[in-house]
């Protein structure tokens, strides 16, 4: 209202100084007033167009930052790290159970979660949320989710978009130390925090990879990155890095590799293998490359790595040529 107010004003003297003007007036007015004339027309041009309210990131709009701890305050702290808003670059930040607690929560039945035996009613904040409260560049940004066993969950705009994944902060009203146990170490409880979804339906499909839930427990750090970045990092090379057959496997890996296989200091290491010791079983012996995928154990008794059966000889290919643009052979 300010400015239209101003608006008229300015039309009004405008009008006045016009010398057209009925009113006679002694020639050095008019020519004052020719020169406010001047003046006010350009006041209009600058000043109103530069006083309209800034245009805001909609995802980031009337969502106030959350204050965040440089120092650990309980075990049941969140870590936070990466593009933080407010913060300096590579510095972790916490919060507590009770801030997040006192964040807009969701609540959900969730059958279709392999971390629970039976239906489970979940509570907590969703990713989304975190994102427009946390990250300094929310609209380019994914999350990471750092386990305690090293395995790291990735979420992309277009998962977080399509899943709508949770922090979970209770389970059947119960705080972390009331969750299920890991079913393969039931000493280990699953908190502090997991993440889950209202219900899971794939979006995508490539070959016979189906788009895969990312369920992580344990979880203890969440960290905010450039999505582009993150994923040139692990990007085919050599001459071959456009083909079909690399790209699918590119994404592929992109989506279930990287959680427990690290390109350096992207990935995770509960695997303890490398992107280059994968690269150098689909080079060297793309036949083991491919038993080993779809059932590690028949390669190795002690693996924890779960297999994928499904994958039909097609997105085999695909994940061993796009691994083998990793060889030295494949760079020159």
């Amino acid at each position: 209202m300010g400015e239209i107010s101003f608006a008229c004003y300015s039309i009004f003297l405008l009008r006045l100084a016009h010398p057209a003007i009925a009113c006679p007036m002694p020639f050095f007015v008019r020519r004052l007033f020719f020169v406010l004339r001047i003046i006010l027309g350009l006041l209009v041009v600058i000043i109103i167009p530069n006083s309209a309210p800034s245009q805001q990131n909609p995802s980031t709009a009337n969502t106030p930052a959350l204050l965040m701890h440089t120092v650990r305050t309980s075990p049941l702290d969140l870590e936070i790290a990466g593009d933080l808003l407010g913060a300096p670059a590579g510095e972790s930040r916490y919060l507590t159970r009770e801030q997040l607690l006192a964040l807009p929560q969701v609540t959900y039945t969730v059958e279709d979660d392999p971390n629970f035996t039976a239906p489970a009613q979940i509570t907590g904040v969703l990713l989304n949320e975190l994102t427009s409260r946390l990250s300094s560049h929310p609209d380019s940004d994914l999350i990471v989710a750092i386990c305690s066993d090293l395995y790291r969950g990735y979420y992309p705009r277009e998962y977080l978009s399509a899943h709508q994944p949770i922090l979970v902060l209770t389970i059947n009203n119960l705080p972390p130390s009331g969750w299920p146990k890991d079913s393969t170490d039931h000493s280990t409880y699953k908190g502090p925090f997991l993440i889950s979804h209202p219900n899971f339906v794939p979006s995508f499909h490539i070959l016979s990879h189906a788009d895969i839930a990312q369920i992580p427990w344990g979880v203890v750090r969440l960290e905010f990155h450039d999505e582009k970045k993150t994923f040139d990092a692990i990007a085919p090379r050599g001459p071959h890095a456009e083909s079909v057959t690399v790209q699918d496997g590119f994404h592929i890996a992109q989506q279930n590799c990287l959680r427990c296989h690290n390109q350096g200091k992207d990935g995770g290491m509960k695997a303890g293998r490398s992107w280059q010791i994968l690269s150098s079983w689909a080079a060297a012996s793309p036949d083991y490359f491919s038993a080993y995928l779809r059932n590690p154990k028949s390669k190795n008794p002690h693996s924890n790595m779960p297999g994928f059966p499904e994958y039909d000889d097609a997105t085999v290919l695909a994940l061993i040529s796009y691994f083998r643009t990793f060889t030295p052979s494949e760079k020159q």
